[in-house]
């Protein structure tokens, strides 16, 4: 199982939100790059560096970011926010980015999406869905798209999608634990790979989504209020 911390970022420093709420965003570091190699230093091979502001206003602005963490690590690095056309994807993956995670233009732009997919593989895309309610919302979390998570997933063909990332909203940023029931009828229901996000509390609510199938974890807050042990953590997963 992948253990992937996260970095949010605005304004280039290493924030948290509760809830998406960008009123509550809590600096934890003001080089981002610092936390990065610190999480290496603890054993980490994968990063999720998520552009805060690039979020909120459909451009990425913090791509220096990324770029300046993949030249100073060797960690795995997938980024999202403000992606939004074929350039800002292409600098996205020049700037070093392993991955992308593509949220609000999945659903806006179907067909570039999967455009997305057949240029750069289904290995390289990662569709993250951020749910409340089981309702998704998109452009960092303060525009409701109308959709249910099933139903839109209900629409995408096996094959052309390898990873799903999904976030729960009421949980992220709460330290209350991860949605397991989403999370289990989701890999019941579909064979998408899925990184659970959001609430995750405790090594044990990672050995909990690793042994419902989960493939990835993401983990942000708890790592930041010192909840997890990361070296420890690795060793078990």
């Amino acid at each position: 199982m992948k253990i992937i911390p996260a970095i949010d970022v605005m304004s280039g420093k290493c924030v948290r939100l509760t809830q998406g709420d960008f009123n509550s965003q809590k600096v934890y570091s003001d080089d981002p790059v610092v936390v990065a190699q610190q999480f290496e230093q603890q054993g980490i091979k994968y990063l999720h560096v998520v552009d805060l502001d690039g979020a909120r206003s459909g451009k990425t602005m913090n791509l220096h970011v990324l770029k300046e963490i993949v030249l100073n690590t060797n960690l795995k690095v997938d980024f999202s926010g403000g992606i939004s056309d074929d350039s800002t994807i292409d600098k996205a993956f020049e700037s070093g980015a392993n991955q992308v995670t593509i949220g609000s233009m999945a659903i806006k732009n179907p067909d570039l999406f999967r455009s997305w997919m057949e240029k750069y593989g289904v290995e390289k895309i990662i569709l993250g869905l951020d749910v409340f309610d089981e309702r998704i919302k998109i452009r960092g979390w303060l525009e409701d798209a109308n959709l249910n998570v099933f139903e839109y997933l209900d629409a995408i063909q096996e094959g052309q999608l390898k990873y799903l990332m999904c976030t729960d909203i009421s949980k992220d940023g709460m330290l209350t634990g991860p949605s397991f029931e989403l999370y289990n009828q989701l890999l019941i229901k579909y064979p998408f790979e899925l990184i659970a996000s959001g609430g995750i509390t405790s090594t044990e609510d990672v050995l909990k989504l690793k042994a419902i199938g989960a493939s990835g974890a993401i983990i942000g807050k708890a790592i930041y209020e010192g909840l997890i042990d990361l070296e420890k953590l690795n060793e078990i997963c």
